[in-house]
């Protein structure tokens, strides 16, 4: 186990979107004095101090400062990063979380966290930061969290990681399932167990998730924005806006309309 300490909030190096695994199969990286935080949206193996993990879509990892950190592909794998320092408020008992862990039906939150951040770097700093730190907090309570009961079904957890991938894409439920490894029929009931949403408005709901943050957060046009959650045709994203979250996608943009859609 990791000691984090989170009573204050970290200093924010550097954070986007990695791309690899196109151009050679194996990345080592060792930052002497920055903290690694990694959210995958791929399988891959990866292996510290020694010790390999098999990670997969919704797996978090964090890697101390110094600690070097090998990459082993399986194909193109994208994730999203953030260097930081955490500070040290010398109060306050601090956090102890593995390097890595499944991070299950928290991924899509955390994802949300990571992608405002990185779409309000450079400029807003001071809310870049308050993104990181919202997520460690969440990434430190993931085990009490699982200890409590409040596991995901793993059929549920890689469903809901390869929707949080692919949202700008045509997705189908017989697809989820493909690769949730279950049926049709047994997706349909678990998401609904576990959400208390069909499959198609889980994703729905995410997509608008989605958009409401690129409207909110970033200056990508309209068509871009809904072309980038799935819904490129913008007569389908005005009324799926208006239908989620209580506005046209403009009225969003602008605070007209609060955009209240939720994971």
């Amino acid at each position: 186990m990791l000691r984090l300490p989170l009573t204050q909030p970290p200093e924010v190096v550097n954070l986007g979107s990695g791309l690899h695994g196109i151009h050679r199969r194996r990345d080592v990286y060792q930052l002497p004095d920055l903290w690694q935080l990694h959210l995958y949206s791929y399988s891959a193996d990866v292996t510290w101090d020694g010790t390999t993990y098999a990670v997969a879509p919704g797996f978090v990892s964090l890697t101390p400062a110094g600690m070097p950190v090998q990459f082993d592909y399986r194909g193109r794998s994208e994730h999203l990063y953030v260097h930081f320092r955490p500070r040290d408020g010398g109060s306050g008992e601090p956090a102890y979380v593995p390097l890595v862990q499944d991070a299950g039906s928290a991924a899509p939150v955390l994802a949300d966290l990571l992608r405002s951040a990185i779409e309000a770097s450079p400029g807003g700093s001071a809310r870049v930061v308050a993104e990181v730190w919202t997520a460690l907090w969440r990434i430190a309570q993931l085990d009490a969290s699982r200890e409590a009961g409040h596991g995901t079904h793993p059929a549920v957890a890689l469903a809901v990681a390869f929707i949080e991938a692919n949202l700008a894409r045509p997705l189908t439920v017989p697809e989820l399932a493909r690769e949730a490894r279950v049926s049709h029929n047994h997706l349909t009931r678990l998401f609904h167990a576990e959400t208390g949403l069909t499959v198609i408005a889980y994703l729905r709901r995410r997509r608008l998730t989605r958009a409401r943050h690129l409207l909110v957060a970033s200056t990508l046009s309209i068509p871009a924005v809904a072309a980038s959650v799935g819904i490129p045709d913008l007569q389908a994203f005005n009324k799926a806006c208006h239908r989620e979250l209580g506005g046209s996608p403009r009225a969003v943009r602008n605070g007209v309309v609060s955009g209240s859609s939720s994971p």
